[in-house]
């Protein structure tokens, strides 16, 4: 059984953690309709992609 003989301090255990982050997914602008949409994703709320319409979509 090999159990560490010290402590492991809150410094070292942050620089070990340093790249366990969540960061924001990256937007872009459709050039059809202005919204927020992801890049290289089918428009959600026009249903364009690259100019063409991929999805049907239905206007509530």
């Amino acid at each position: 059984m090999a159990n560490p003989t010290n402590k492991t301090s809150k410094s070292r255990k942050g620089k070990r953690r340093t790249h366990k982050h969540l960061s924001a997914p990256s937007l872009s602008v459709c050039p059809q309709c202005q919204e927020v949409k992801l890049p290289h994703h089918a428009c959600m709320s026009c249903g364009t992609y690259h100019a063409r319409e991929i999805i049907t979509v239905q206007q509530i």
